[in-house]
């Protein structure tokens, strides 16, 4: 077993979190996989995992390694691909983040299309609404959604979204209409995510403010919030790839517009050392174009 192998054993463990998860990715045995690990960590004369009969922790040591060989192993994966690609179409494997909802909703039709038309690549699509650690979890692109922050990540936008806050015309029957962001105090609202404080970001004044809100429900889903909303509960900012349909059927309405930024998009994004894959190349430019058209 050479070196680079043993590399690629260690950085599948970290991703998988378990040997045994990582000897069924690799299609090794589960005391194979530990072996070769521990032969690493012998041969590097440090500790990378701490083992319990739980779980695998991965050590700072370990932290710091497998960032770097994530990027060896990603420059040989795509100059293997790029001297392929000479004679072929993309190929190789993309393991990509995205939000439940926005993968459930509009990424189910288009992974199907994309991977027909190109045969030699293939996708692990892991659909969660946390903000992934790209480079740290081994991940190749991710979609995020909202207005980007700064960051040394490259970001492609593949189409604008708007957030809207919205209600169903039976809860501002009931208890009134909200005129400025600091009204929603006195309403309930449907909180987004498992954060112990939530604050909804609004434009005031030509600047952004976050406004604190409180509610009786929170839930980590997008659609459940929408269900909500629409049963009569409360206040909810969503996307208006989750609440469109409502929005247009007037099952929901739209409040605080003036307030609301309309600069937010859908994005692809993907660290700089994997700009030169030619596989995540097509693969964003095909979401672009199939957005565009919609």
């Amino acid at each position: 077993m050479n070196q680079f192998e043993d590399m690629r054993i260690f950085a599948t463990t970290v991703e998988a979190q378990s040997f045994t998860a990582a000897a069924d990715k690799l299609g090794l045995s589960k005391q194979f996989v530990s072996r070769r690990v521990m032969a690493l960590e012998g041969r590097l004369g440090v500790r990378l995992l701490v083992r319990t009969t739980r779980k695998l922790t991965v050590t700072e040591l370990g932290r710091a390694y497998f960032e770097r060989i994530q990027k060896i192993l990603a420059e040989v994966a795509e100059t293997e691909e790029a001297i392929s690609s000479q004679n072929a179409g993309p190929r190789g494997s993309l393991r990509i983040s995205a939000p439940m909802s926005f993968g459930t909703l509009h990424l189910g039709p288009v992974i199907p299309k994309f991977l027909q038309r190109y045969p030699d690549v293939s996708i692990e699509l892991e659909l969660n609404d946390r903000t992934v650690d790209l480079v740290g979890e081994g991940y190749d692109m991710a979609m995020r959604i909202g207005v980007l922050s700064d960051s040394s990540l490259i970001a492609r936008r593949i189409t604008p979204f708007n957030l809207v806050a919205c209600c169903a015309p039976d809860y501002l029957r009931r208890r009134g209409t909200p005129v400025t962001p600091n009204d929603l105090k006195e309403h309930e609202c449907l909180l987004y995510g498992h954060a112990k404080t939530v604050e909804w970001q609004f434009k005031i004044n030509g600047r952004t403010r976050g406004i604190p809100v409180t509610g009786r429900l929170r839930v980590n889903n997008g659609e459940l919030v929408r269900d909500a909303a629409l049963a009569g509960l409360g206040i909810a900012v969503l996307p208006t790839f989750i609440v469109g349909e409502a929005l247009k059927r007037g099952e929901l309405v739209t409040i605080l517009d003036d307030y609301l930024s309309a600069d937010g998009g859908v994005y692809a994004i993907y660290p700089q050392h994997r700009q030169s894959s030619t596989a995540l190349r097509v693969f964003v430019d095909f979401l672009y174009e199939t957005f565009a058209k919609s």
